[in-house]
């Protein structure tokens, strides 16, 4: 075996530095990544800032202002009970980007757990992992997570434990088949002859090499959660009142009296939901792009 010497580690080093610089660069000459990333960057900061932004409380009652249309003092009109939908529209993405975020951090450190065990040990480990993956995935995920949360009762940290707990196979999935493909690899079989740990060859060595597909999918499941709270919300088993959120904004205005003549009820939350998903998918689609190996090595711009 050949002497690995600190020069051929900087030289590495340094050319991995230079594949991620390439990535970047791909990435910003994506256009609708770029669109993407900016959308999503106003909208989490302008609901980070919602009690700077926001004239009014997402719970402000205002019953001599109940129903007014979009105006100079309320921006995007009020409710049937005179709250803001401007200050709901902020403090409720608050609830939804929190639920996305939160519920696919817990699936995807489930997710990569597993797949990481089933990957490198294979054999009858890998087979009983993926016995039980295959038998997460046979549950109707929706019908599931109506099911618990009717049960323990709806609230905003249930819908996000449930997600998490239900989602996790297909980043499972995925961690599995990227290791399985680098496990017998040169420098995998080093660390092994070094006597260095499984832990330590997965996490040091291996994971790094399959982060870029890994982070892509777990991209892509934020939109999904997003839209999936929603969903769960405007079933009223998502986001409880007072508190707001996007899918249970909708679900108050869902009267047919209030789409035809109140707009203003049902048309922001509404485009909230379809901006943030769709900035989601365009990141991911972006960095799907510029993650692609082939492209890396070959440095074409899109």
């Amino acid at each position: 075996m050949t002497d690995i010497t600190a020069a051929d580690v900087t030289i590495a080093a340094g050319a991995s530095r230079g594949l991620w610089g390439e990535a970047a660069r791909r990435f910003l000459n994506h256009r609708l990544a770029t669109l993407g990333l900016v959308m999503l960057t106003i909208i989490v900061l302008a609901c980070v800032l919602a009690p700077l932004i926001a004239h009014y409380g997402p719970n402000d009652i205002d019953l001599r202002g109940r129903n007014q249309p979009p105006g100079g003092v309320h921006w995007l009109g009020t409710d049937g009970t005179g709250r803001d939908i401007f200050a709901r529209i902020l403090y409720g993405g608050r609830i939804s980007l929190t639920v996305g975020f939160v519920a696919v951090a817990i699936s995807a450190a489930i997710g990569i757990f597993v797949g990481c065990v089933a990957g490198y040990f294979g054999g009858k480990v890998d087979l009983l992992l993926m016995g039980l993956i295959d038998m997460v995935l046979t549950f109707p995920r929706l019908v599931i997570i109506i099911a618990f949360v009717a049960v323990v009762g709806p609230s905003i940290f249930n819908t996000m434990v449930v997600i998490g707990l239900l989602s996790w196979p297909s980043i499972a999935r995925l961690t599995r088949g990227e290791i399985l493909a680098l496990r017998n690899q040169e420098f995998v079989l080093a660390a092994r002859s070094l006597g260095t740990s499984p832990s330590v060859i997965i996490l040091e060595h291996i994971l790094p090499n399959v982060l870029s597909p890994i982070l892509v999918a777990i991209t892509l499941d934020v939109a999904t959660v997003i839209l999936l709270e929603a969903s769960l919300s405007f079933l009223g088993l998502g986001a409880q009142a007072p508190a707001a959120s996007w899918g249970n904004m909708l679900r108050d205005a869902r009267t047919l009296s209030i789409l035809e003549s109140q707009p203003w009820m049902w048309i922001p939350p509404g485009a909230m939901i379809a901006m943030a998903v769709l900035s989601i998918n365009f990141v991911g689609d972006g960095l799907r792009d510029a993650l692609d190996p082939q492209h890396i090595m070959g440095g074409g711009a899109k």
